[in-house]
């Protein structure tokens, strides 16, 4: 399927690693130029020569999404140096494990902050510029756990359901000015974030008796997905194929998600 994403200009969170790295890997062969953020230099140095490999434009800065003054400065620099933006993948995000029992406020802060304060920076910032583009998109990665209450990933889930008010409540605000807005909800997806899961949860495990556990146990389809199976599903929503999506909240889980 042609896609129609040559051309277009994408700012991608979090995209040093994992699913932010697979999904600025998957518009870059789409004809996208991308501009990537992540906290850590050297990683993010390393991603985006990968992706100039691959023979994309990319504008690579350290940025920590927590920080207004970072998202802000990297937002302005992506758009001057990509000619504008197109669309904005808030990706950043990391695991934070724990009941409510063991969850103190400054966990509940940093998991707000990283998770849902995280889009609302980025997408303040990114607005602007999107509303100059003829085909703006936004499209925030949230997790199934958003709507499937787990006490296990507490954090996780208060948080992700914020986000995924939050992404309605914008693509309703912004439609009429010709800004989609969606969320892409992931389950369990191989990503480094479950090396922190697998050693907090089950440290007496390997890593692959582990995640065969979790899979079995919580995933219809019996495994795990790829961050290949989500970025295609990204790149499609931000394609003019999806242009009368907006509002919409789609899971990629592998059938995760005890919901109609």
């Amino acid at each position: 399927m042609e896609l129609g994403l040559g051309g277009r200009r994408a700012i991608v969170t979090g995209a040093s690693k994992g699913l932010g790295a697979a999904i600025a890997e998957e518009l870059v062969a789409e004809g996208v130029a991308v501009a990537i953020c992540a906290r850590h230099g050297d990683e993010l140095e390393r991603a985006a020569e990968g992706l100039r490999q691959r023979g994309g434009q990319v504008f690579a800065r350290v940025a920590d999404v927590t920080r207004a003054k970072d998202v802000v400065g990297f937002v302005a620099e992506a758009a001057e140096q990509l000619g504008g933006v197109d669309i904005l993948v808030n990706n950043a995000g990391r695991a934070h494990p724990g009941s409510f029992a063991s969850l103190r406020d400054e966990d509940w802060q940093a998991d707000l902050d990283v998770k849902l304060f995280s889009q609302i920076r980025c997408a303040r910032a990114a607005l602007p510029h999107l509303r100059r583009s003829p085909g703006a998109v936004i499209l925030n990665i949230n997790a199934v756990y958003g709507r499937q209450p787990d006490p296990t990933f507490f954090a996780t889930t208060v948080d992700r359901a914020a986000c995924l008010a939050f992404s309605k409540a914008l693509a309703m605000e912004v439609a009429r000015e010709g800004v989609r807005v969606n969320s892409v909800n992931i389950g369990f997806v191989l990503t480094p974030q479950w090396r922190t899961v697998h050693r907090l949860r089950a440290p007496d495990l390997t890593e692959a008796a582990f995640l065969e556990q979790m899979a079995a146990a919580e995933v219809p389809m019996g495994r795990f997905g790829e961050p290949a199976e989500v970025a295609g599903v990204v790149a499609f929503l931000a394609s003019p194929r999806a242009s009368y999506i907006t509002g919409a909240s789609v899971d990629v889980a592998g059938g995760m998600g005890r919901y109609v």
